[in-house]
C-alpha cells in the first residue's frame, strides 16, 4: 500500500470506528485503541503531501533531541515553536506573571478575537524573554526530563547517566541481531516533573539484509497534528542511525495506543481526506559528519510537492 494512503486510512478508520471520550484538555476526542502502519523507507521519505508539512520544524526538533537539550532556546533560536505552548503555559500559571489571564486558550481561541491577539502578544513578550534572557530561559524555557534528557541523559540511581542513543548505535554495530536494541523515553520517575510526558515513549531497531527498521510505540496520539510531524521524525530518526552504522534503511513501523482525533479538528481531517495523495519525496543528508554533529541545513528533502497547510489548534 501507498505510504500515506496508511495515514488516510487511519483517519477514516478512527473517525468511522471511534469512540467518543474526554481528555486532559477538556477538548473532546474521537478515539481509538491499538493500531499499525508501516512506511518502507526504500520507497520514498513519508511526509504527508495532503498537507504541507513543515519539514525544517521536524528536522531542527529531532536534532533538539539528538543534543540531549530540553530547553525551547534552541528550538526558537530555528523559528520552531512545536514546544512553546507547554513553556508558555508554565509561564503565565506562575506568580511572576502579571499579564491578562491567557488559560482556557483551546476553546476561547476558536471565538475570541481580542483573546487571540492578546495572546499572540504575550506569547511574543515570552518568547524574547527566553531568547535574550540567560535567567528566565533557564526557569521558563527548560521542560524539564523529556525526550533528549531520557534520549542523552536517563539518571541512574548512582548519580551517573546512561546515553541511550549512543549505547544503541553501538548494539547494532556490534551486535546486529540482538532484540535488546530500545530506547525508552518513558521514565516513570519523572513523568511528573515533565511538561508533557512522552507521547511516542518507545522506540526498537530490527536489522535484517544490511536495512535497517525501527518499531515506534506511541502511547498517545494527536492524529491530525502530531502523528505526520512524529512519522516524519521517526522516519528521518532511521535513516540518521543507519547513515551512522553504514546500513540502508528498512522500514519505520509506527505503533499506536490512544489514537485519536481532537474534537476541533474535525473539519479539518475531513478537508485532508479530500485530498489525493502526491508522490512523496527523497531525503538528502549532506556531508560525511556524524549525525550529533549536523546542522539543520544538512538534511534536505527533494521533490516534495504537497496540498496547502491545514491550520487547527493545539490542545494543550
Amino acid at each position: 500500500m501507498d505510504n500515506e494512503q496508511q495515514y488516510l486510512n487511519l483517519l477514516k478508520y478512527v473517525l468511522e470506528n471511534g469512540h467518543q471520550k474526554g481528555d486532559r484538555t477538556g477538548t473532546g476526542t474521537i478515539s481509538t485503541f491499538g493500531y499499525q502502519i508501516r512506511f518502507d523507507l526504500s520507497k520514498s521519505f513519508p511526509l504527508l503531501t495532503t498537507k504541507k508539512v513543515p519539514f525544517g520544524l521536524i528536522k531542527s526538533e529531532l536534532l533538539w533531541f539528538m543534543h540531549g537539550d530540553t530547553n525551547i532556546r534552541y528550538l526558537l533560536q530555528h523559528k520552531n515553536h512545536i514546544w512553546d505552548e507547554w513553556a508558555f503555559k508554565k509561564y503565565i500559571e506562575d506568580d511572576i506573571y502579571t499579564g491578562p489571564d491567557m488559560t482556557d486558550f483551546g476553546r476561547r481561541s476558536l471565538v475570541d478575537d481580542d483573546f487571540n491577539q492578546e495572546y499572540k502578544k504575550q506569547k511574543k513578550i515570552f518568547e524574547e524573554k527566553i531568547l535574550n534572557d540567560d535567567d528566565f530561559s533557564k526557569k521558563f524555557g527548560d521542560l524539564g526530563f523529556v525526550y533528549g534528557a531520557q534520549w542523552r541523559h536517563w539518571q541512574k540511581r548512582d548519580g551517573g547517566v546512561i546515553d541511550q542513543i549512543k549505547n544503541v548505535i553501538d548494539q547494532i554495530k556490534n551486535t546486529p541481531d540482538s532484540r535488546r536494541m530500545i530506547v525508552s523515553a518513558w521514565n516513570p520517575e519523572d513523568v511528573p516533573t515533565m511538561a508533557l510526558p512522552p507521547c511516542h515513549t518507545l522506540f526498537q531497531f530490527y536489522v535484517n539484509d544490511g536495512k535497517l527498521s525501527c518499531q515506534l510505540y506511541q502511547r498517545s496520539a494527536d492524529l491530525f497534528l502530531g502523528v505526520p510531524f512524529n512519522i516524519a521524525s521517526y522516519a528521518l530518526l532511521t535513516h540518521l542511525i543507519a547513515r551512522e552504522t553504514g546500513l540502508e534503511v528498512g522500514d519505520f513501523v509506527h505503533t499506536f495506543g490512544d489514537a485519536h482525533i481532537y474534537l476541533n479538528h474535525l473539519d479539518q481531517v475531513k478537508e485532508q481526506l479530500s485530498r489525493t495523495p502526491h508522490a512523496g519525496p527523497q531525503l538528502e543528508i549532506k556531508g560525511n559528519k556524524s549525525i550529533f554533529d549536523l546542522d539543520v541545513a544538512d538534511i534536505v528533502v527533494t521533490g516534495y510537492d504537497p496540498e496547502p497547510a491545514i491550520k487547527a489548534p493545539v490542545a494543550v
